[in-house]
């Protein structure tokens, strides 16, 4: 009997992603509610309830009555929401995290799929903390760019709507600039911080993908580390990772425009990082992914693979056409 799954919320950006890859899989039976019932709590419970795996692309007081739902059930869940984030009794679904991170979500019963900003910035400076390079409570600032569809559906229907015209706006938005953005704890949580960084985030006039930059100044490495130390512990770390790309560390004077496109790994599940030094021994971190691939849907295909106990990489496009 194959494995039931059922995606609550599959109307949403996260959720049609996940069902457009999972479209052809034949190993999981991909269970659906009619249009009439989607909504419907007691036919979502029902179906929930007799599933063996739920993915749940819900806000987030919507997501914790699910995950109330199944407390006593054999059903395991997957959230892509923030509710469950950084709660002590949810896997962190980034299996890339250290070494340890992987089996754990292959044995949860509930797994907290990470968020697009944090998964960069994560993977970005949790290897630098864990080898001593950088203090657990550096000040880092993150500036992050994202395309238009990390909003959801509100935020595509603005920026596609041709009254308003923000598609032909020839510079990115900066927003959240007087708020703590959501995506907050979870940095500071899995990156291993006891500082709380400064991000600042910006949507931009495309549809999907996303470039995350953490500078880090010279004085906050130790054991003088370099571009090429820094370079060498992503590779040790990520060199059998199938979804990040450690890039070639970026010689002097080759860094153009084209360099670091947002959108470079669209429509796949891969982040690729970069690391580009500074004569004056500062350097600048560069993360690229498609916010819902590595960054929402596809994360969550990940970590549904590894909780069946199946190849992760089951279905899910590895390098752009």
């Amino acid at each position: 009997m194959l494995p039931k799954v059922y995606i609550d919320g599959h109307v949403g950006t996260t959720g049609l992603r996940i069902r457009d890859w999972m479209a052809d899989r034949t190993d999981v039976e991909l269970v659906t509610l009619p249009d009439d019932l989607r909504k419907d709590a007691d036919a979502r419970r029902s179906t929930i309830l007799e599933s063996d795996i739920a993915v749940l692309c819900l806000p987030d007081d919507a997501a914790r009555e699910v995950a109330s739902w199944t407390e006593d059930s054999d059903t395991r869940l997957i959230d892509a929401s923030t509710a469950h984030r950084v709660a002590d009794d949810w896997v962190y679904g980034l299996p890339e995290l250290h070494s340890g991170q992987r089996e754990s979500i292959i044995q949860a019963k509930n797994v907290s799929n990470p968020g697009c900003y944090p998964s960069a910035f994560v993977l970005l400076t949790r290897p630098l903390i864990d080898a001593g390079l950088v203090s657990e409570d550096a000040p880092f600032s993150i500036h992050a760019l994202s395309g238009y569809s990390g909003g959801g559906r509100s935020m595509i229907e603005k920026w596609e709507s041709p009254d308003i015209g923000l598609e032909s706006l020839p510079h990115e938005v900066p927003y959240s600039l007087d708020k703590m953005h959501k995506h907050i704890p979870e940095m500071v949580k899995y990156a291993s911080l006891t500082t709380e960084p400064q991000f600042v985030p910006a949507v931009g006039p495309f549809r999907c993908g996303m470039r995350v930059e953490v500078p880090i100044h010279a004085s906050l490495l130790f054991q003088r580390a370099d571009g090429a130390k820094v370079w060498e512990t992503f590779h040790k770390l990520y060199e059998n990772e199938t979804f990040v790309k450690v890039a070639p560390m970026a010689e002097p004077g080759a860094v153009d425009e084209w360099s670091f496109d947002p959108q470079s790994c669209n429509d796949t599940n891969l982040i690729e990082l970069h690391v580009v030094p500074h004569p004056s021994g500062h350097l600048l971190l560069v993360a690229l992914l498609d916010n819902l691939g590595k960054g929402a849907s596809g994360a969550a295909i990940q970590n549904l693979n590894l909780m069946l106990g199946i190849s992760e990489n089951t279905g899910l496009p590895e390098a752009s056409d």
